[in-house]
């Protein structure tokens, strides 16, 4: 059994032969022809689907496919050019009309063939890697009726004619262009790409470029952007309503191109109305187009911004360099405020808070700022106006509000320094006086100092605050101490630590015997509280409240300490030369001027008269008690006499004391970084004091080299043996 072989099985063919019908496929034919035929005159309601779906069957399964599909090929055609004749025939405006009622008889044919033939379209297409029957008919009216040489250039000029018209302001038929156009996309990308988007963007072009000439001829820059608006967004709603979504790019390519991009710089430099006179006359609204319309072009904020940047630092610089406006510190630093507050809201509500605009505008104000070297005075000046008076009908949160602007200017100094020096002396001045408006916010100032520069920068500027609480509990300790002892005037003292506060070394003048009484008990008190202090009186920085009777008027003058030592001679006579009041009080000759010109001849204020009258005081002067002084105030304030800007002298001594304090911060500088370096190049060395400092202010690469020299002098650096631009640090 298993030595048996095994049997394979065999298929046997037909031992006798199938009879086919000799005109079988052209009776299979006729009846498709008739079938397709009737189909595309209307009449496909008589027709049996399944017969004729078996009958392409039988054709195909008898290996008739290739005939079947040859002819059918042949009989679209034939349908299609007589549809063509029809299309061609149609007049004017029935054109389009005509020719999608042809097509959508076409693609509803086409639909009920591709049933009738599902099987060949199934087994024979595939394998024969002929094109389907439905797609074959998409091709064949592509060709035959689309690409026709009299339908091709009038389908092109049908469209770009009604797109024009609509583009005038006419009306048109929106569906029609959008079946139109959705049967070019139907016949594939390339037809639609080819046959209608590129002519129509090329049309677009020639269009916006003759348009976009026309309409800057005659408009201003607000009205030109307006109407390039309105176009860009006409054309983008042209597309969604009528086109394929990937010409929206396209088409706002093309008109920012032909409305913006080719006319950039002569709408923005436009005279009378491009970006300069926007931004003078606040103009937001036409603002933002701009920015909203270039930001769609190339370098279009780029060049917004420089010419902006131009425009700031122009007027900028103007407003600081004015002789005008440095007569009144206050109104400088104003209208700087007022600038500052200006394009910051431009940028904040037309170019969308962009941060490259406001690092440009910061830029800018940083630059002109620095071109004034009296800024960080005229802002400490500011601050002093604002903490001194107050802002007129203002709370705590506005003057917040002011103090928070102010740091802003500030932030801009290179010469930070020198602003501090000069808001000690303010800050001293109104604490010495008591003028201070708020205690809150003479604190809430100092805060931020101290955030933005560190406690280096505030704390000289924080003993001040100290010392004038000390100064409060020991007066009350030291009139505790009198026990009872208060006949005759009373004092108070503001004891100042030496190196808080800005004091210069003055001669104390000649006290009037009953202040000089009421002040020696005060200094045994003290010292005698105090082991090893020394206490020097600054007479030049005190003030005075002392009661005066003219003829039967009593009133209560407020003067300074120099003043009131003047006044007080008068009690012992009636006149006074200049020289005697010299003598007798020793008072320094510029202040002693200065003195007897508030007293003398301030109208309203002068309760001593001179004689010879003038404005100037000289040494042949003499000075009379004024009984006949009259005032409708019984409390009289008399101020002395002075600039509220420092005079040349001044700010040269102000200048040569910042100069004096920069050269060990700079020595500091330079150590550190050698000590962490060890060995330096001098470019390198400059480099990276300049990035140390430059918080504080800029130090003069010339005043760099200086103190190197000075270090090397006292042994802290060295010179290299064989690069004399190396620098090595001694330990």
């Amino acid at each position: 059994m298993s030595s048996q072989k095994r049997r394979v099985p065999k298929i046997e063919p037909f031992k006798h032969r199938v009879e086919v019908d000799p005109k079988f496929f052209d009776k299979s034919w006729k009846k498709l022809d008739d079938a397709i035929r009737e189909i595309y005159n209307h009449n496909a309601s008589g027709l049996s689907f399944e017969e004729l779906y078996r009958t392409a069957y039988n054709l195909v399964l008898h290996k008739h496919g290739g005939k079947l599909y040859d002819k059918l090929t042949e009989n679209l055609k034939g349908h299609l050019r007589e549809m063509s004749r029809l299309v061609e025939a149609a007049q004017g405006g029935l054109f389009l009309e005509d020719l999608q009622r042809r097509w959508a008889d076409h693609i509803k044919a086409s639909q009920m063939i591709r049933d009738i033939l599902m099987y060949m379209d199934r087994t024979f297409i595939p394998t024969s890697k002929k094109t389907p029957v439905f797609e074959l008919g998409l091709e064949l009216w592509r060709d035959t009726i689309v690409r026709s040489p009299k339908i091709h250039g009038r389908l092109l000029d049908t469209l770009l004619e009604l797109i024009h018209r609509e583009r005038m302001g006419e009306i048109i038929n929106r569906g029609l262009m959008r079946n139109t156009t959705k049967m070019l996309m139907e016949l594939g990308s390339s037809v639609y790409q080819d046959d209608f988007e590129r002519p129509f963007l090329e049309a677009s072009a020639s269009f916006y470029s003759g348009e976009s000439q026309q309409f800057i001829e005659c408009s201003d820059c607000g009205e030109y952007l307006k109407k390039a608006e309105r176009r860009l967004t006409e054309e983008l709603e042209r597309v969604t309503q009528y086109m394929d979504s990937k010409t929206t790019d396209k088409i706002a390519n093309v008109v920012d191109k032909e409305m913006l991009s080719n006319h950039m710089q002569r709408l923005i430099l436009m005279e009378n109305s491009g970006l300069v006179n926007m931004l003078i006359d606040d103009k937001h609204e036409d603002l933002t187009r701009m920015y909203d319309l270039f930001k769609r072009v190339p370098d279009g904020h780029s060049t917004i911004r420089s010419v902006m940047t131009s425009h700031v630092k122009e007027t900028g610089k103007t407003l600081v360099t004015d002789p005008e406006r440095l007569r009144d510190p206050v109104d400088f630093v104003q209208r700087l405020l007022n600038e500052k507050d200006k394009y910051d809201e431009i940028v904040s509500v037309s170019f969308s808070n962009d941060k490259a605009f406001q690092n440009a505008l910061n830029s800018s104000f940083e630059y002109f700022i620095n071109l004034n070297n009296r800024s960080p005075e005229f802002i400490s000046l500011y601050v002093d106006d604002k903490l001194r008076k107050g802002v007129k009908g203002a709370n705590e949160e506005d003057i917040e509000t002011v103090l928070d602007k102010v740091m802003m200017l500030f932030r801009f100094l290179q010469e930070k320094d020198v602003f501090e020096k000069y808001y000690k002396q303010h800050l001293a001045k109104r604490l010495l006086s008591g003028k201070t408006s708020s205690d809150e916010a003479e604190r809430s100032m100092l805060v931020k100092l101290k955030t933005e520069c560190g406690y280096q920068f505030t704390s000289k500027l924080e003993g001040m605050f100290t010392d004038m609480k000390t100064s409060h509990d020991t007066m009350q300790s030291f009139y505790g101490a009198l026990s009872g002892d208060t006949d005759g005037p009373t004092i108070s003292v503001q004891i100042l630590t030496t190196g808080s506060w800005p004091t210069q070394p003055c001669a104390t003048c000649n006290l009037p015997p009953e202040i000089l009484d009421i002040c020696e008990k005060f200094r045994a008190y003290y010292l005698g509280t105090h082991n090893g202090r020394r206490l020097t009186w600054q007479t030049n920085m005190g003030n005075a409240d002392i009661k005066a009777t003219f003829g039967s008027r009593k009133h209560e003058l407020n003067v300074s300490t120099h003043q009131m030592c003047v006044l007080m001679l008068f009690n012992s006579a009636d006149s006074f030369t200049y020289k005697e009041i010299e003598q007798a009080t020793a008072i320094p000759h510029v202040d002693l001027k200065r003195c007897l010109q508030s007293l003398a001849c301030v109208k309203g204020k002068n309760v001593l008269r001179k004689e010879p009258m003038s404005k100037d005081i000289s040494d042949s002067d003499t000075f009379y008690f004024n009984d006949k002084f009259t005032s409708k105030l019984v409390k009289v304030k008399i101020g002395t006499v002075v600039a509220q800007k420092e005079t040349e002298p001044e700010k040269l001594e102000t200048r040569h004391r910042v100069e004096e304090d920069r050269k060990p911060q700079i020595e500091a500088a330079i150590v550190r970084i050698m000590k962490s370096r060890r060995v330096l190049d001098h470019n390198s060395v400059v480099t990276e004091v300049t990035k140390q400092l430059q918080s504080r202010f800029l130090p003069n690469p010339v005043v760099i080299k200086k103190r190197i020299e000075s270090l090397i002098e006292r042994e802290f650096l060295e010179r290299d043996k064989t690069d004399r631009k190396m620098y090595r640090y001694l330990a």
